[in-house]
C-alpha cells in the first residue's frame, strides 16, 4: 500500500487550528502536526515572569514588540511554532500586512525563548532552539529550570551552557534587557 503524505498549506492549517481552538498545536517543517500538552501551574507561573519581565523591558525599550505564548509564527521552513516567549524588532511588524497581524505571522522573531516544563524531552527542545536560529532567529534562550541551566543559541556558534546563573543579559536585538531568574528557578 503506498502513502500518501499531503502538506497543508500555511492557509490550510490556520482553518485547521481555528477548527480546534482549545487545542495547542504546532507544524513541523516536514508537515507532522504535533499537540501540545498545557503546561502545569508551575511553568505557568514561571512563563507569565519571563513574559512580564521581557514585556516590561520592551515597552520601555521601544524598538519592537514582545509576545506570549499564545502567537505562533510561520517560519521560512515551513514550520508553525509557538515559542513561550518571543520578540521581534518594530520595523519587521510594519511590514506586515493588517491581515498578517491577526493571524500567525509570516516571520521568524528575532530572539525566542523556550521553558522546558517537565513534560518536555530536553533533546527535541534544543532541536527546536536549532530550529529558530536556523530560520533567522537572531538570539535564543532554553531555560531548563529543573536543572537551573540556560541554553543560548546564536546563528553560527555552537549553543552556550549557563548553570545556574542568577540571570542573563540579552545581546543583539535584545540588547539592554536582562532576565533575572530567581523567580524562573523558584518552584511554585
Amino acid at each position: 500500500m503506498q502513502t500518501w503524505h499531503r502538506l497543508m498549506t500555511d492557509a490550510e492549517y490556520y482553518r485547521f487550528c481555528t477548527k480546534i481552538p482549545d487545542l495547542r498545536v504546532e507544524r513541523t517543517a516536514v508537515g507532522d502536526i504535533l499537540i501540545m500538552p498545557p503546561p502545569g501551574a508551575e511553568t505557568s507561573f514561571r512563563n507569565i515572569e519571563v513574559t512580564m519581565q521581557l514585556g516590561n523591558w520592551s515597552r520601555s525599550d521601544g524598538h519592537g514588540r514582545a509576545f506570549d505564548s499564545s502567537v505562533e509564527y510561520f517560519l521560512p521552513s515551513g514550520a508553525a511554532y509557538s515559542p513561550d516567549a518571543s520578540w521581534v524588532l518594530r520595523s519587521r511588524i510594519d511590514k506586515l500586512t493588517r491581515n498578517e497581524k491577526r493571524k500567525f505571522p509570516p516571520l521568524c522573531p528575532d530572539f525566542v525563548l523556550e521553558l522546558m516544563s517537565p513534560l518536555e524531552d530536553l533533546a527535541k527542545l534544543k532541536t527546536k532552539m536549532t530550529e529558530w536560529i536556523e530560520n533567522g532567529a537572531q538570539l535564543g534562550w532554553l531555560l531548563d529550570p529543573d536543572r537551573r541551566t540556560v541554553y543560548v543559541y546564536r546563528p553560527d556558534r555552537e549553543p552556550e551552557q549557563l548553570i545556574n546563573p542568577e540571570s542573563i543579559a540579552g545581546e543583539g536585538p535584545v540588547a539592554g534587557f536582562v532576565l533575572e531568574l530567581a523567580r524562573v528557578w523558584a518552584e511554585l
